[in-house]
């Protein structure tokens, strides 16, 4: 597997995964009914931000990763960054591989630390790896997210210092 930036032709192969994800409605808090356009204006990161894809060795896409300062001006020196691995690519290391990338890439660029703002509680396999990862929860908003089968629950905003 090997991680580059994302082109722009590679909206083609994000979006089937980043759809089904969006409408299954456990992971994310986007619109169900988001276009491709409006998902590529979400996912597609201008600078200082930027989107990558992790490939296999034929070049399929099995992953994305997006990141860039969690906040502009003053805030700036934090990052933050989500992630969306195709569901016929998880449990091959994908999601670890785009972690690792986005905090490696954070700490070259200067970064102090990285943030999630909004991890779903109930999303216990992204809770593991970033818990490994180095990352802690520092609050959770009580039912501040409506999951499709679990109802209202929480979401984490966890943070790892660089």
């Amino acid at each position: 597997m090997r991680i580059r930036e994302a082109i722009p032709a590679d909206w083609a192969a994000i979006w089937p995964f980043f759809a089904a994800i969006v409408r299954a409605g456990e992971t994310y808090a986007y619109d169900a009914d988001l276009d491709a356009d409006a998902g590529r204006a979400l996912w597609m990161e201008a600078p200082p931000g930027r989107t990558v894809v992790a490939v296999d060795d034929a070049g399929a896409v099995l992953g994305s990763a997006k990141m860039g300062p969690n906040r502009g001006g003053n805030g700036a020196h934090v990052a933050t960054a989500s992630f969306m691995v195709d569901p016929a690519a998880q449990g091959r290391g994908v999601g670890r591989a785009l972690g690792e990338h986005a905090i490696a890439w954070a700490t070259d660029a200067g970064y102090r630390a990285m943030q999630f703002n909004a991890v779903v509680e109930t999303n216990t396999a992204a809770m593991a790896l970033w818990r490994a990862l180095g990352f802690e929860v520092l609050a959770t908003v009580p039912e501040a997210f409506r999951h499709p089968e679990r109802g209202l629950v929480g979401l984490h905003l966890m943070l790892r210092r660089l």
